[in-house]
């Protein structure tokens, strides 16, 4: 039997129930998305039975049926890490400003706050989010902190300082291997940026999630956000920045997060590598909702900040008809929700699938187009969803 959700369980889902339809009726579009009388959800029938949103007690995964709203609440996001969840001590926090700088740095999240607070909308999705996880490793949230560039001017940087490493509370034990010799060494979990990316006033330092200090899923007390970027940049419980002149070579940034193409190479067909950094451009059917004979798609864009050009919708291979982009989501680096309404659907099974154009004429790419990917990493191609119609 299909599952069916009335939009009675929907303001139910919300905590909205009993304050009444005029008061619902007033909430934005998407905040609400089911707001005629008897529309339903039609279930998805290629999804996993068995899908359990928090595998364990370091992981969680998204459930995207239940995008309800522009902002994915903080105990939804999703979240995964290397090393687990590391304690910190808000009271004897500081993050510490090392390496090449004028002027070493140890802040408190007060002294943090003094130096300004601003909010940034920002979405992104872990690296590795795919068909697999049911693209649930992704989020979208309005954060609350600070351009990480007021950090850097205050312990100012030295002019030949080209690499800014941002480790994390969490940390582990780790093999190294050295051509024929193994070491064991204890690491924080480290990313970097070029100085070109980490002065650009891109980066932000976040405390506060949708109005709400940090939880430790999201990386309390303190995290980085580049925004564009896929999720491994966005170091949680961000510990220490280090500026120093030579490439950081830490695993997670030069050895784990690669991805693996072949490509042709001045007519010799070669193995190419590169390092997970800006999303790549990437559309998902979330729901698909019917009143009566009518059926209405929804569904979610991720991308490193280019302007969206269209967002299209197939059905059963058929020609691709341009969905409408919510207007409530229009900020640059948050995701772009998307409706797409259908008419004319017959019983059966179908399957829908979207594609998304940005304004570089960049095209999300189908299965087959990703062919010469060799790792799972970045994958962005096209998600064909199926439903049947009763």
């Amino acid at each position: 039997m299909a599952l069916e959700q009335s939009r009675r369980d929907m303001l139910k889902t919300l905590g909205l129930a009993g304050i009444g339809l005029s008061v619902a009726a007033n909430l934005p579009e998407f905040v609400l998305p089911a707001l005629a009388q008897g529309e339903t959800v039609v279930p998805f029938s290629d999804f996993p039975a068995n899908f359990n949103p928090n595998p364990n007690a370091t992981t969680r995964t998204f459930d995207i049926r239940k995008i309800d709203g522009p902002f994915t609440p903080a105990d939804q996001f999703f979240t995964t890490q290397h090393y687990g969840h590391p304690t910190v001590d808000l009271a004897a926090f500081r993050l510490k400003v090392t390496g090449m700088v004028a002027s070493p740095q140890e802040l408190s999240l007060d002294a943090l706050k003094k130096l300004g607070s601003r909010d940034l909308v920002a979405g992104f999705e872990c690296s590795g989010n795919s068909p697999r996880l049911v693209q649930g490793f992704a989020g979208n949230g309005k954060w609350t902190g600070i351009p990480l560039r007021l950090v850097l001017d205050r312990a100012g940087v030295h002019r030949d300082a080209r690499e800014f490493v941002f480790f994390g509370a969490d940390k582990g034990q780790e093999e190294v291997e050295w051509r024929t010799q193994k070491f064991t060494v204890e690491q924080q979990f480290g990313r970097s940026l070029t100085r070109e990316q980490a002065l650009s006033g891109e980066p932000f330092l976040a405390w506060a999630l949708n109005g709400q200090p940090l939880t430790v899923h999201q990386g309390a007390p303190l995290r980085l956000l580049v925004p564009g970027w896929y999720g491994v940049a966005n170091v949680k419980w961000l510990s220490n920045l280090h500026v120093q002149a030579e490439p950081y070579m830490g695993k997670f940034q030069t050895r784990w997060y690669r991805t693996l193409r072949e490509e042709n190479i001045g007519g010799v067909t070669m193995p190419k590598e590169t390092g997970v950094s800006k999303m790549r451009l990437k559309s998902v059917i979330a729901r698909v909702t019917t009143t009566g004979k009518a059926h209405k798609v929804t569904g979610y864009i991720l991308n490193d900040g280019t302007p969206i050009r269209s967002v299209e919708v197939q059905v059963d291979g058929g020609q691709w008809q341009r969905a409408t982009l919510s207007a409530d989501t229009s900020d640059t680096y948050g995701w772009k929700l998307f409706t797409w309404d259908w008419t004319g659907a017959t019983p059966g099974e179908h399957t829908l699938v979207s594609r998304v154009t940005d304004t570089n004429g960049a095209v999300q790419p189908t299965a087959a187009e990703l062919a010469n990917k060799k790792t799972f990493l970045e994958d962005n191609g096209q998600f064909p969803r199926k439903i049947t119609i009763a």
